[in-house]
């Protein structure tokens, strides 16, 4: 009994092994290491769009704020509140 215990025992951490290595040979050959670096340039790509996702966010927002410090979104003037230099209104010469 004790010898099919340990037979049984060798049999599992020799299949263990023979799986862990099948998978580690097959992630080196040339379809595994292309798997590989297509997977990372797929997670390169996701995070350069992330990046520009909050590039262009902040850049709205600091937009809004300088619009909103500046006045340039204050509606434009009528042509009769508008004073241009040198003209004097309401006065004859």
């Amino acid at each position: 009994m004790r010898r099919l215990f340990w037979l049984a025992m060798g049999i599992t951490i020799g299949a263990l092994v023979v799986r862990r290595l099948s998978r580690a040979a097959e992630k080196m050959t040339p379809t595994g290491i292309a798997g590989s670096i297509a997977e990372g340039l797929r997670d390169l790509a996701d995070a350069i769009g992330d990046f520009g996702a909050d590039i262009r966010a902040a850049a709205a927002e600091r937009e809004a704020e300088l619009r909103a410090g500046t006045g340039l979104d204050a509606p434009l003037p009528t042509g009769d509140q508008v004073q241009l230099p040198g003209r004097h209104t309401g006065q004859s010469a």
